[in-house]
């Protein structure tokens, strides 16, 4: 298909029709339909100068945009089935508005990418070839303004016929020679692996399985991600890419249900459901192309059972070993090249590519040189060097050639090197960052929970603890993952969490392992394993200065357990994958144990034994319950408790009649059995927080909720089957933070709201069925903002005149089913 027979026919004039009727629907893809038509209105005239101007592509463009013509084809047929899709079926729309997102991301990338330098490069090309021709071209002002609204620069010179297209292709060329790619998580030379990788997914049918390896920090997983993001691996795939992370202590049944379900059509299948009996005999007749990922592998004995051999079904193994038994060929990342990693330092130390002019230039390459061309080693010390002295970097160059002779390992050379930037850290934010090696490799840790932990241990306030987070991740030591969602002081726990690199946790682990283990302040286990370490037990007969303790295990039943003291422990995270589980006994032996975390990460909730013991620590103040059965806490009197927090628990009964008098927060996740707020929840009178978001069932509030006269925060987040609000929520006068969001149920604001005279903020994004707002919200004096959709905006326009300070602001839409991955 030519360009011209591309853009002659009717497929974006018909796409645009259906996305005009999608637009003036109220549906989920509204705000994704309106921003693809402004997308496709500007690329329509660009198309037409070009077909008009009589340039003839190069093959390897037609079919770029033959590729493009396609995924428009394919936009036609979604955008037909959202018009089609009732508005009851909120799943199917959800997944369809997640598909149109693609769409405009594939189209939004098209834009910004391959058409710019299509048009440069051709229209550059016929001015070389008829210059006297091209200088009479008629269209040459309204090409330069199509180029103009794709935001490419124009040159101020202005003279010799058109210097804007100089500046402009320059420009293109310029950055078609560049072989590394800045994002905001590393600055790596992709090129080669990309091109090697796709030659053994794409050229070869007998490679089924096949491999990325490398060392620690070399860029392995930052390879596979960029692969899947690439639009050639994309359209050929069809989209059908699914990316897991296995890492050392997987549930293999748990992604075998995953591969399995995303393979059949994206179903949704638990471990315990019939799995079709698939070997590697297995083969099927409809061929569909599936491209399955499979980071951070560790073992062979882990690998074998995610292995399916179906046609059209391509496995990715990522992993710092390689499998030649399963895998059918292997690509080993290479190390950069000086360039390059020259390149990925400077931009992490100095902001950009290149070593500024008063730099010591011999001095950057000598500390470059040290670092021993590993991506994650020069961004991590780069960013640790960033706005210091000379002296510094002089410091931290003998520091570093001193760490050579060390050990002979790459990896723990590396280890080696990165200590020096965590060794530079100011002591509490050292101190901050060793305490990640307490939570499991390749998990998402909850901001708040970090933050909790961090106020209990160190002697700070939680506006401390944020200082330090942003710190260590100015310094590329940890990773902020942010929702759509957050951004200001009212973000829930689920809003904003910290992931960590595999080798910067085990530099924390590393780094905590320098004394005896009975002298350790954290006492941490590096991976699950089925029993504690035989070192623990060679040593307790003499007590444990531990301030964390980290256990990672299976089930434990009371022998699984030995008898311990920790007489200085204040955090306790038990990180376990199993149905069944005994709390420690040695609990009892903790008399100043703050902070106790519980997270079950097998694919159903554990029944815990042995509760009772809380009862007698008189210091706990924090609790997090994940993927449990909570058990009845009227048993189990925690008088101290300031903060509650239930994510994906079964509740049951287990909150009635329970007392907590010095509760201040509670936060109840993904609890899909809790269908009533217990009325017990009202007697806690100094509760300030509470967020109940996620909660499907819930469909009703206590009558008395104005008894929490305390009470700051409200958040209902996502809790489609609440209908109504009780009207004494008008009598939290205290109530400065109000989230409905996601109540899509909920018909209406409660009347007298105008009584909140301290309410702040409103979420109330996606509430379809609220029509109309009470007369009293415009005497809400204190109110400064209203997230709600663009519908929904215009019922504030009242309240806006009669509040001046107000800000109405109509939220994208943002679609995220990430938490069934959970």
């Amino acid at each position: 298909m030519a360009v011209t027979d591309f853009f002659a026919g009717e497929i974006a004039t018909e796409l645009l029709k259906t996305l005009l009727s999608i637009s003036r629907k109220s549906c989920l893809s509204k705000g994704t339909a309106e921003s693809l038509i402004a997308s496709i209105n500007v690329l329509l005239p660009i198309i037409q100068e070009i077909k008009y101007s009589g340039v003839e592509l190069p093959a390897a463009r037609q079919f770029q945009l033959d590729r493009f013509s396609e995924v428009l084809k394919q936009g036609l047929e979604l955008a037909n089935k959202v018009l089609a899709s009732p508005r009851w079926n909120v799943y199917k729309n959800l997944l369809l508005a997640r598909k149109m997102e693609k769409l405009e991301n594939t189209v939004s990338k098209f834009m910004q990418g391959p058409l710019q330098a299509h048009i440069l490069a051709d229209v550059h090309q016929m001015r070389i070839e008829t210059a006297q021709r091209f200088d009479r071209f008629e269209g040459n002002q309204r090409l330069e303004q199509r180029l103009g609204a794709l935001k490419i620069g124009t040159c101020s010179g202005g003279g010799g016929g058109g210097g804007w297209m100089e500046e402009s292709v320059r420009r293109v060329e310029e950055e078609g020679k560049m072989k590394w790619e800045i994002s905001n998580s590393l600055v790596l030379g992709l090129g080669l692996g990309m091109k090697k990788v796709k030659e053994m997914i794409f050229g070869r049918e007998d490679l089924r399985v096949v491999g990325i390896c490398g060392i620690g920090g070399s860029g392995k997983t930052t390879l596979a991600r960029e692969l899947c993001k690439d639009d050639q691996v994309r359209s050929y795939f069809q989209e059908r890419i699914l990316f897991l992370t296995v890492s050392q202590s997987p549930n293999v049944e748990h992604l075998k249900a995953k591969i399995v379900g995303f393979i059949m059509g994206n179903q949704i299948l638990s471990p315990t459901s019939v799995l079709p009996q698939w070997n590697l005999q297995y083969e099927w007749l409809n061929v569909t192309k599936t491209l399955v990922v499979l980071d951070d592998v560790w073992s062979l004995a882990e690998l074998e059972p995610l292995l399916f051999k179906i046609p059209g079904c391509k496995i990715l193994v990522v992993s710092r070993f390689k499998f030649p038994k399963v895998i059918d060929a292997t690509y080993d990342v290479e190390l950069l090249k000086e360039d390059e990693a020259l390149s990925l330092f400077c931009h992490s130390a100095f902001g950009q590519k290149s070593v500024p002019p008063a730099a010591d230039k011999n001095l950057v390459k000598q500390i470059v040189n040290e670092c021993k061309r590993l991506p994650l080693a020069l961004k991590v010390i780069g960013a640790s060097l960033r706005d210091q002295p000379e002296w510094y970097w002089a410091n931290a160059r003998s520091r570093l050639s001193r760490g050579e002779a060390i050990c002979e390992s790459h990896e723990n050379n590396l280890l080696q090197r990165m200590a020096i930037s965590v060794n530079c850290l100011p002591r509490k934010v050292k101190e901050c960052f060793l305490d990640l090696g307490a939570f499991p490799e390749d998990k998402k840790i909850p901001l708040d929970l970090l933050t909790n932990m961090w106020v209990e241990t160190h002697g700070i306030d939680e506006e401390g603890a944020l200082a330090i987070l942003a710190e260590l991740s100015d310094k590329n030591l940890l990773t902020l993952v942010k929702d759509a969602r957050d951004g200001d002081i009212y973000s829930s726990c689920y809003d904003i969490s910290v992931t960590q690199h595999d080798v910067l946790r085990d530099l924390a682990l590393h780094l905590s392992d320098d004394d005896c283990v009975n002298n350790r302040s954290r006492l941490l286990m590096a991976r699950r394993e089925e029993e504690l370490p035989r070192e623990w037990d060679r040593y307790s007969d003499q007590p444990f200065n531990a301030r964390i303790v980290s256990i990672h295990t299976g089930e434990m039943k009371e022998m699984d357990w030995f008898q311990m003291e920790f007489p200085k422990c204040e955090v306790l995270i038990l990180n376990f994958a199993s149905n069944e589980y005994l709390l420690p006994p040695f609990i009892a032996n903790m008399p100043k144990l703050r902070a106790l975390i519980i997270m079950n990460y097998s694919t159903s909730n554990a029944t815990l034994h042995g509760f009772s013991v809380l009862s007698i620590l008189p210091k706990l103040r924090t609790l997090w319950l994940e993927k449990v059965s909570v058990p009845q806490l009227s048993t189990t009197p925690l008088k101290n408790l300031r903060k509650f927090s239930i994510i994906l628990c079964k509740i049951s009964n287990s909150l009635d009649q329970s007392a907590f008098p010095l509760l201040m927060e509670v936060t109840i996740d993904h609890c899909d059995d809790l269908f009533m707020l217990p009325s017990c929840i009202c007697e806690m009178h100094l509760l300030k927080n509470l967020s109940i978001t996620n909660c499907h069932s819930l469909y009703q509030l206590p009558t008395d909720l104005d008894k929490l006269k305390s009470l700051q925060i409200l958040r209902l987040y996502a809790c489609p089957a609440l209908q109504t609000l009780p009207a004494g929520i008008c009598e939290l006068l205290c109530l400065k933070y109000l989230d409905i969001s996601q109540c899509v149920n909920l018909r209406c604001l409660p009347i007298g709201i105008g009584k909140l005279a301290n309410l702040e903020k409103i979420d109330m994004r996606e509430c379809s069925q609220i029509r109309n707002l009470p007369k009293s919200a415009t005497t809400l004096h204190s109110l400064r903002r209203v997230v709600c959709d663009e519908e929904m905006s215009g019922l504030w326009r009242d309240a806006e005149k009669a509040l001046p300070d107000l800000l109405v602001q109509a939220a994208e839409k943002h679609f995220d089913l990430d938490w069934l991955d959970e």
